[in-house]
């Protein structure tokens, strides 16, 4: 199954929220999970690192920074891409960062083995990939395109509270950043250690807004405390 060919599904937009059958597949896309706890699943999972078959479930990232990451199926174009991306950054995503990663497509444990042993750009892959072959992992996160049985591009970091601190949803024909993604993370971070909050285009190093202990003064004067050309600055 293509992801590609799927696009069409992806493109309706959501213009009644109300739980009807006739707009099952909008109702099922229109949450937005940020600032809620993180659903409660349990699945088969292939661990590519091990190449052995496990199970998973969101008491494994209780306490930790986690990340959820879905996309449409294996053997496709675009996903490939991602994952090898993902996987390329576990050693800031997860050595430097603490950051939990779970791999999710509605795809089986065996079709997520044999396509981490067969795609060039996987050879080296240690994530583990969910297999959502009930779809109620992508169901719960608000992800599923129930008329294809596969899931849009959705990323969801989740902070040690177990509470979804960042959502990033896609259609299938364009890949994610996962260099920004780190940036948030680092950004998501510092706020959660130091109650500080984060400029655009904040990364470390750069200024924070310090409305944990000047939030009177700064209330309408943001701009004398980060200029537009600090914002922007690389």
């Amino acid at each position: 199954m293509a992801c590609e060919k799927k696009v069409e599904a992806t493109e309706k937009v959501v213009t009644n929220q109300t739980e009807t059958k006739e707009n099952k597949m909008e109702a099922t896309q229109a949450g937005v999970l940020v600032l809620k706890n993180v659903p409660e699943f349990k699945a088969e999972a292939y661990n590519a690192e091990t190449g052995h078959y496990t199970e998973v479930s969101s008491e494994d990232f209780k306490g930790k920074w986690s990340i959820v990451c879905f996309y449409p199926a294996d053997f496709t174009f675009v996903c490939p891409t991602e994952i090898a991306a993902m996987n390329a950054s576990l050693d800031v995503i997860k050595g430097e960062l603490g950051c939990e990663v779970l791999a999710v497509s509605t795809d089986t444990k065996f079709s997520h083995k044999r396509f981490a042993e067969t795609e060039p750009l996987l050879k080296d892959l240690k994530l583990t990939i969910a297999a959502d072959t009930t779809h109620e992992l992508s169901r719960k996160f608000g992800v599923l395109i129930e008329d294809a049985g596969i899931a849009l591009r959705g990323r969801f970091l989740i902070n040690p509270d177990g509470v979804i601190v960042a959502q990033e949803v896609q259609a299938p024909p364009v890949g994610r950043s996962v260099k920004e993604f780190v940036r948030q993370i680092k950004a998501h971070q510092h706020a959660y250690k130091t109650g500080e909050v984060c400029p655009a285009g904040w990364r470390p190093g750069k200024k924070t807004l310090p409305v944990n202990t000047d939030v009177e003064q700064m209330t309408g004067r943001v701009g004398d405390y980060v200029t537009i050309e600090e914002i922007m600055a690389d």
